[in-house]
């Protein structure tokens, strides 16, 4: 359920009215709620919705005394409150460019359905039920008409070989996705590169980063951590993950080479 634009409204004004109440700057609020500064000020002038925990972790920062879980629960009804991944997932279906880092599993825009049922039955704390799987695989797959949408995106991949070896459903599972990242690579739009095990200088050591291009051309990142995503959109922190990022694809194999060690990685499985 998302939130309406009145209610949106009434819900920012009453965030700043109680932020500056408890005398805490946008940007104090935004750590506690794993916020940017950015989005708790789109956030107060109704721009966005409140998504993810921000309603409960607000009301904590703030002393709110229900009445920000009180306006939610009236305007909008309880459960109705999304993670920022859904906003996420909106630009990512838009992007003019998508430039993906990942250390611990494939990227999720590239999975195979038996892969990504995988990283989902893996899934722990909470436990996802079967429907809730079957609707995230749902949601998942169809992440990859990015590949073929008009017009075209232009995407690249930073992958750890590391990821391309963890077994996930087993070898078969594994095979089937290392397989279906060479299909993928070979498009004309996609560049899919590796970092191979033996490099002694490494730009990603942070963990994994998500870059976009949005479709007005201007520039966001998404990091994504086990509590929620949250995004980059002010400088010099923006910046930096964009610079990071040319250094990784300097410091990795080539999509030749890639592909090269990939097919080798499922021949010998």
């Amino acid at each position: 359920m998302h939130f309406g634009e009145r209610g949106s409204k009434a819900f920012g004004a009453l965030l700043r009215f109680h932020r500056e109440r408890a005398g805490m700057t946008m940007e104090t609020l935004g750590r506690h709620v794993g916020y940017s500064k950015s989005q708790v000020a789109m956030v107060e002038r109704g721009e966005r919705p409140p998504k993810g925990r921000l309603v409960e972790l607000a009301e904590q920062a703030l002393d709110a005394q229900g009445a920000l879980q009180a306006v939610a629960g009236k305007e909008f009804g309880q459960g109705g409150l999304r993670p920022w991944t859904e906003d996420y997932l909106a630009e990512e279906k838009k992007a003019h460019a998508l430039y993906v880092f990942q250390n611990h599993i494939v990227p999720g825009s590239l999975q195979t359905e038996g892969y990504a049922r995988a990283v989902y039955i893996s899934n722990r704390c909470p436990m996802l039920e079967d429907d809730e799987i079957e609707q995230r695989l749902a949601e998942r797959l169809a992440r990859q008409e990015l590949f073929s949408r008009k017009p075209q995106a232009a995407v690249s991949y930073v992958i750890e070989e590391s990821a391309l070896t963890k077994p996930l459903g087993g070898t078969d599972v594994l095979r089937e996705q290392l397989l279906h990242l060479l299909d993928v690579g070979g498009l004309r739009n996609v560049e899919i590169q590796v970092m191979p095990h033996a490099r002694e200088n490494h730009a990603g050591l942070n963990g994994p980063m998500i870059l976009l291009e949005t479709a007005k051309r201007t520039q966001l990142a998404y990091i994504e951590g086990p509590s929620g995503g949250y995004f980059v959109t002010e400088q010099p922190d923006l910046g930096d993950l964009f610079g990071k990022y040319g250094i990784l694809r300097t410091q990795a194999l080539n999509s030749e080479e890639s592909a090269t060690l990939i097919e080798k990685v499922a021949r010998e499985l």
